[in-house]
């Protein structure tokens, strides 16, 4: 616990006041002279006309084929990563649904099992044969034991920490800040889920026994980020609220070539020799973009991405978001949606384990909610899902928070899918979400007492590390 303090004390000195800055001049730039949409088959880029017939498909799906033109070339040329047809994706609720796809993939792996995220305690596939390598977070990681490391390393498991903490060495540039906050698994190079789910134990709360998983924290704000807030974890067994989605098809390639250059990036030797990229053929119609985010970054790709999407939403926009601290940016953006008519709701938590981000978030209400956008509140419930639906076409599913850590420090990693099935399933999600939810009625916002918006406000003053 003192480490811990000791820590989130550092990253605050540290840190001094990192924001982020505006990009409207080059998202302007990008908007009218951004390339062409890429888009790759399983045998390759496809040509002008299987492009168009593509586009089209899901320009009638989506109803606003200029706007969706629009949508694509912005991200082509922000992600620049190229958007890969012919995947099938499977969204998954909560713990119930998530870990047995998670283990369903493990015990089928005939050659790789890939991880980077929180650590899955199952390591018989080491035994039978299967590459088992597994990417985690140092400072993530503090409240692992040791002797978990060791018996997975004895099985066979190869293990990489990711930016070991050493915060008397700076020659390296070291910082508490830089975290890899991604959730990802590849299997054989076929199979992919990624997303918000923790492998932890907080996860109990759902009606699922996780024998194969060990409790590493007290919240994805305990494990992820320090705080210089003082707020009690959430209770251990209180009910989650998560989402993953899994990728079948040729985008899973993405994936997997993103876990590896991470392992090489944190200084890990060549995973063993197995068939990491094995050739797959279409296996559905969804059309999938892969953005890993870095703080390395020239432009930090999901957020432009995001932030271009939300900029050229025509009908609606739905999100909801673990931890609510949005840029300037972000709030204009939310704010010009809503004022010319595009139906933008947020479904946010009534609280969390970051007092600090609640209170900040809850500062930024009455602007949106005079804008025209509708905010909803759970309850009963600690929501830590991030996934987003615009259009009722495209849609985000991954790591990253709607927040200004993920923009400025975290390594992250999101899937965007184009495509009616998959905007469907998130937005089923969402209508679930927002009947157990309780909306806010702007008149009695703004009644709130003086002394809890002073502190709100007062709480801005952390927002970058929230």
């Amino acid at each position: 616990m003192r480490a811990t303090l000791l820590l989130g004390i550092m990253l605050t000195l540290l840190s001094g006041c990192a924001s982020v800055p505006r990009y409207d001049g080059k998202l302007d730039r990008l908007s009218g002279a951004a390339a062409k949409p890429r888009i790759v088959g399983v045998r390759g880029p496809l040509s002008v006309e299987q492009s168009k017939a593509i586009l089209a498909r899901i320009s009638h799906q989506a109803g606003a084929g200029d706007m969706l033109q629009r949508h694509l070339a912005i991200e082509r040329a922000v992600a620049d990563t190229p958007l890969v047809a012919g995947n099938r994706t499977r969204v998954l609720r909560n713990g119930p649904e998530t870990f047995p796809a998670i283990f369903s993939a493990i015990y089928g792996a005939k050659h790789s099992v890939n991880m980077e995220y929180y650590i899955v305690e199952d390591v018989a596939k080491r035994a039978q044969g299967v590459a088992v390598n597994i990417l985690y977070d140092s400072y993530g990681s503090l409240g692992t034991r040791d002797d978990f490391f060791k018996r997975l390393r004895t099985a066979g498991v190869k293990l990489l920490e990711f930016h070991p903490i050493n915060p008397l060495d700076a020659r390296d540039g070291y910082s508490p800040n830089d975290r890899d906050h991604r959730k990802m698994l590849v299997v054989d190079g076929r199979t992919a889920i990624v997303g918000g789910v923790n492998l932890s134990t907080t996860y109990e709360s759902n009606p699922l026994s996780l024998s194969a998983v060990r409790h590493r924290g007290s919240g994805e704000h305990a494990d992820d980020r320090p705080s210089p807030d003082t707020t009690a974890p959430a209770a251990a067994h209180e009910r989650w609220r998560d989402t993953d989605i899994e990728i079948e098809g040729p985008a899973v390639a993405q994936l997997q070539g993103l876990f590896l250059a991470h392992w090489a990036q944190a200084g890990g030797k060549p995973p063993d020799n197995a068939d990491f990229f094995p050739a797959i053929g279409r296996d559905g119609n969804e059309i999938v973009r892969i953005i890993g985010s870095s703080p390395t970054d020239a432009l930090p790709r999901y957020y432009i991405t995001l932030l271009s999407a939300i900029r050229n939403a025509g009908q609606s926009i739905w999100l909801s978001a673990a931890y609510f601290v949005p840029t300037h940016e972000e709030m204009e953006a939310l704010e010009d949606a809503a004022r010319r008519g595009v139906d933008v709701r947020l479904i946010l938590p009534d609280h969390s384990d970051s007092q600090l981000a609640i209170d900040v978030a809850h500062s930024r209400y009455e602007d949106l909610l005079e804008a025209g956008v509708k905010i909803f509140e759970t309850h009963d419930v600690f929501l830590h899902s991030k996934t987003v639906v615009i259009d009722n076409v495209w849609s985000a599913v991954g790591s990253s928070n709607f927040d200004q850590r993920s923009v400025l420090f975290n390594d992250e990693v999101d899937a965007i899918v184009l495509g009616e099935q998959t905007a469907r399933e998130i937005r089923a999600t969402l209508e679930h979400d927002l009947r157990e939810s309780r909306r806010i009625d702007p008149a009695d916002w703004n009644a709130r007492p003086f002394g809890q918006k002073i502190k709100e406000y007062f709480a801005r003053v952390w927002e970058s590390l929230l």
